[in-house]
């Protein structure tokens, strides 16, 4: 039965947009390009709407519970269907070991310890959320949503907390690393907009998808963008240069506001957030591996508990071995969590770059979603030069996901010889 409502709709949508890189990534983007860091969240959340809106008008068209996967086999077979579910199975250990970092740094700032209290923190996030999706634990939908709605609580607080603090005095010098400075900033905050591909997952759902899944979509853009660009300022206009030295910027933003109590409870909401957040990355990349298996885009070993109730542990079991090892990579060599966005951010490139590719093809030519899907395509190239290095994980995983359809056409035809004389 389809429930979904434009009310409800919008809201995951914020959900999936709106996630753990808003308590982290102010800082990340001001240690880059300091003040001028505000034109990079700028100008993400204006290309951020033709990207929305192009996922929107394929979800409208094509409901269904693949979402992109489905949208890149209709347009151009199953190996681009492929690499869109290898980049985002393998977008999950890089981004929840990022996102279990972030909290290890909000909990740091409320009780010290060094990176000694943040390697402790991270580890035992994944470990909790591991074993919770390894005994089939799932939050509900309601409490998904209540998460949700804290985290835009929170933030909307840190802002009108924080107000009577700015000072316009911060925002000089503008630009101290210099105006190319941005293009990277821009290429970081990729992460902050992943999501509006998620949506498309649910279109089915929605009792008027043609009407209401454009509608949720043009409501959540704003939302979203106004948040951003709301915090964002907010951490650099209170903070000033000490932004971007900054690991739990909301915390200190509110510690400038209310007291250094204040960081407890920025920690405290970090860690129900991120739970959440990493939940779903478990819950739905264990889904997805095992879907992979079954469906023979991964090994077949993996396609272990693709079924509707049953719980995928192997699939599991390698998403949290693939965080384990980030985490300890990046723990012993210092980098921070950013390498680690940046990789993540490579990979989600390369999903919409596949994903508007396919809306440029499928959507009806010279209409007005398809020349929303072709700016979307022309901004997707621009966020892949501006990614650089960092699609080289993105390149080795889509030549692994090639590599495997070719090995496994190989085996078919080698089991069906009639196979290879077709054609």
């Amino acid at each position: 039965m389809k429930r979904l409502s434009l009310a409800h709709g919008t809201a995951l949508y914020v959900g999936a947009v709106l996630g753990t890189g808003v308590i982290a990534l102010p800082a990340l983007a001001a240690e880059v390009s300091g003040p001028a860091s505000l034109l990079a969240w700028v100008l993400l959340v204006v290309a951020s709407a033709p990207l929305a809106f192009a996922f929107a008008a394929l979800g409208s068209r094509y409901p269904d519970a693949g979402g992109v996967s489905t949208y890149a086999r209709l347009a151009f077979g199953p190996r681009a269907a492929s690499i869109v579910g290898w980049c985002f199975f393998f977008a999950v250990p890089p981004g929840a070991s990022a996102a279990a970092l972030f909290v290890g740094a909000y909990l740091e700032a409320a009780v010290g310890g060094g990176r000694i209290t943040v390697a402790v923190a991270a580890a035992a996030m994944i470990a909790v959320v591991g074993a919770a999706n390894a005994f089939g634990v799932r939050l509900s939908g309601r409490v998904q949503f209540g998460l949700t709605l804290l985290l835009v609580t929170f933030l909307l607080v840190a802002v009108v907390l924080s107000a009577p603090h700015m000072r316009t005095d911060n925002l000089t010098p503008f630009a101290p690393h210099g105006w190319l400075a941005i293009g990277p900033t821009a290429a970081l905050l990729v992460w902050s907009f992943v999501g509006w591909e998620a949506i498309t997952h649910l279109t089915a759902e929605f009792r008027h998808p043609a009407r209401d899944v454009p509608r949720a979509t043009a409501a959540a853009v704003v939302l979203v963008g106004v948040l951003y660009l709301a915090i964002a300022f907010a951490v650099i206009t209170v903070l000033g240069p000490a932004a971007g030295a900054s690991d739990a910027p909301l915390g200190e933003v509110l510690a400038v506001a209310v007291g250094g109590d204040a960081r407890l409870l920025a920690a405290g909401a970090a860690i129900l957030l991120t739970f959440g957040a990493i939940n779903a990355y478990f819950a739905g990349g264990a889904k997805l591996g095992a879907a992979l298996g079954r469906d023979g885009a991964f090994p077949a070993w993996l396609g272990q508990g693709s079924s509707a109730g049953e719980v995928p542990r192997r699939s599991l079991g390698v998403m949290v071995g693939g965080v384990t090892i980030g985490l300890c990579a990046v723990l012993a060599s210092g980098v921070g969590a950013r390498v680690l966005v940046l990789v993540t951010t490579g990979l989600f490139v390369t999903v919409y770059a596949v994903g508007v590719a396919a809306a440029v093809k499928l959507l009806p030519r010279r209409s007005t979603a398809w020349w929303t899907a072709v700016a979307a395509m022309v901004i997707v190239l621009v966020l892949a030069v501006l990614t650089g290095r960092y699609l080289v994980w993105a390149a080795l995983v889509t030549s692994g996901a090639l590599l495997h359809e070719r090995f496994r056409a190989r085996r078919a035809a080698e089991a069906d010889p009639s196979m290879s004389h077709s054609g």
